[in-house]
């Protein structure tokens, strides 16, 4: 019964037989009867009064009297000026408790044959370090992103872009080549991603002191700082060596060919275990060694079609002015590909492998203007997605100093992040005394799923545009804000209906002249309300939205569960009715958890 649906179209029929008119459905604006005032819904009456030519009072009067008449989810009204306040009937709340309870996926739309196709990209890591903390931002988002669209009845496919070429990952070779002794993963017992990360730092390592060596003696020669400085960075040995590697990759040398990608399969093998962690997946990757070269055949027809234009040196450029932005290079003259490039190719070969309705980025706000730019380039080109393409821009995310620093000392390192939590899970619970009566197994489980509960839960209850603090000790807090306090409320409402089976009492049947009193009543209305924070957050996109309505979910189950009793409610009436709604509760956070990639336990 959508008590909603129900006033909406009894309030028009109202005004008709009032006043004459027909309204508009738009006109009809309901909200949660503010607190300190009799009801449960608030009709604003305001809109009618063009029709009733009445004072708001009267108006309201009138309508009301006409609702509690023929409208069964009525109960009664007072009328407050401009707005009616309606007292919901209690079978009315008993009919929608019936109707979310039927419902396993409550609030949640499935996607039909005629959806629309959104593809989501996310992670877009680079194949010479592992993932740091930003990616675990990025992934978190991204994937949830990627559910709520979902849930919204979008189809979704999830895809990854992999920086896998370019001067950075020669880096990583060159170093291996030159001091790496034929190491693997196997060999020296780490991820392959650490160990080519290893091997990216030891370049600059080195790196650094070939420049220091040239600068001192360039401005010995008499040259300034700052010019003895850049002409260091140009001429140091190893700098050079690694372009003359990317030369020969780009023209498809075998030898450095099978090294780049033997050690970008080690890499990939420590991607998956790291996605694998965080619980995150992706229906296609896309690798930029693949897409650079089909983004500069698409800009070179979009220069013979006279949308870009060519420069003395070879160079081609889009001339973006008219739009309000400057001149953008798409080719450098020596014929290499930029960023832009790349992500053109790969826009092009997405639309040949997907009917994409729409494309959204989930990118740094470092980026937005690259992103606008993009837009207007692949709308240019005729994608037809291009300029409604969305960037999910985020900010930045930072850990307290000094707090889990990664193993090269500048990041905070993903897989570090990960193991520490689940750690500090595991410690906290203990000491709470949270895993009476657990297996050694079961207290490893538990402690991984409220460890990587915490994270998620901390990074996605914040507004994404917003940079961030994320404090570890704060996130694995079994009260307050915290994913671990949701978790708990989850685990503790499994154990009431688990008490309740074994006692025998958990298929009582609900009485239907059952009124639900003021808090149960609460309760019901803001699981009702999971249907529009879904809707709200794909509108938005907006994880945050979903964090932020499973806590208010869960502290008011709390209020009630502090003030009423469950399985020793004074009747079975009322055991029946609450054993009921503590099942939904536990529903409605379970599917509203899992739109943020967090898995709840069912024991704690």
């Amino acid at each position: 019964m959508n008590i909603e649906n129900m006033i909406s179209s009894s309030a028009l029929a109202a005004v008709k037989e009032l006043y004459g008119v027909d309204a508009e459905p738009s006109m009809v604006q309901l909200q949660k009867t503010k607190p300190g005032f009799e009801g449960n819904l608030t009709l604003v009456v305001f809109p009618f009064l063009k029709l009733s030519h009445k004072k708001p009072q009267d108006t309201a009067t009138e309508i009301g009297e006409v609702l509690v008449r023929d409208c069964k989810a009525v109960a009664a009204y007072n009328a407050v000026g401009g707005f009616l306040n309606l007292v919901i009937a209690p079978e009315a709340w008993l009919g929608l408790l019936g109707e979310i309870d039927a419902d396993p996926t409550f609030g949640m739309k499935h996607a039909g044959e005629d959806a629309p196709l959104v593809m989501v990209e996310y992670s877009s890591p680079n194949t010479n370090k592992p993932l740091h903390l930003g990616h675990v931002r990025n992934n978190l988002l991204g994937w949830s992103l990627a559910k709520i669209l979902e849930a919204n009845g979008n189809k979704v496919v999830k895809t990854n872009i992999v920086n896998d070429r370019g001067i950075h990952i020669m880096k990583s070779m060159l170093a291996w080549l030159k001091w790496g002794n034929g190491c693997t993963p196997e060999s020296t017992g780490k991820k392959g991603d650490h160990l080519i990360g290893d091997f990216y730092v030891l370049f600059d390592k080195h790196y650094r002191e070939e420049c220091a060596e040239l600068k001192a003696k360039f401005m010995a020669e008499g040259l300034d700082d700052e010019k003895a400085e850049e002409k260091a960075k140009q001429e140091a040995p190893l700098i050079q060596e690694a372009h003359h590697m990317l030369v020969k990759w780009e023209q498809g040398d075998k030898e450095i060919r099978d090294l780049w990608e033997m050690m970008n399969n080690w890499v990939y093998a420590g991607f998956d275990e790291s996605y694998k962690a965080l619980g995150v997946s992706f229906d296609k990757i896309y690798y930029e060694s693949n897409t650079y070269l089909v983004g500069k055949n698409k800009v070179m027809e979009g220069l013979k079609k006279g949308l870009f234009y060519k420069r003395e040196d070879g160079s081609v450029w889009a001339d973006l002015t008219a739009d309000g932005l400057d001149q953008k290079l798409l080719i450098r003259s020596d014929g290499t590909s930029v960023y832009m490039t790349q992500d053109i190719g790969t826009a092009e070969m997405r639309f040949n492998d997907f009917p994409i309705d729409k494309m959204i980025y989930v990118v740094g706000n470092e980026q937005n203007y690259h992103f606008q730019v993009l837009s207007l380039l692949l709308d240019r080109l005729g994608f037809k997605w291009g300029k409604d393409l969305v960037h999910f821009s985020y900010g930045m995310v930072n850990l307290p100093n000094g707090k889990m620093k990664s193993r090269e000392g500048t990041v905070v390192d993903a897989d570090d992040l990960v193991e520490q939590m689940v750690k500090e899970a595991r410690q906290t619970s203990d000491e709470l005394g949270k895993f009476h009566d657990m297996s050694e197994e079961e207290k490893q489980e538990v402690a991984r799923i409220v460890g990587l509960g915490a994270l998620k839960y901390f990074i996605l209850k914040v507004d994404a545009r917003k940079n961030m603090l994320f404090n570890p000790a704060e996130s694995i807090d079994f009260n307050g804000n915290t994913g671990p306090f949701i978790q708990y409320t989850y685990a503790r409402i499994q154990s009431i209906m688990r008490k309740a089976h074994e006692a025998g009492v958990d298929a009582l049947p609900i009485d239907g002249s059952y009124a639900p009193n003021a808090k149960e009543v609460e309760v019901i209305q803001k699981l009702d309300a999971f249907k529009v924070a879904v809707k709200d957050a794909g509108e938005n996109y907006n994880p945050a939205g979903i964090a932020n309505y499973c806590y208010e979910l869960t502290k008011l189950f709390n209020q009630f569960y502090h003030d009423y009793s469950i399985l020793s409610a004074d009747t079975d009436v009322e055991k029946a009715f609450r054993l009921k709604l503590a099942a939904n509760v536990g529903k409605v956070i379970k599917n509203g958890m899992g739109l943020l990639g967090i898995e709840v336990p069912e024991r704690m």
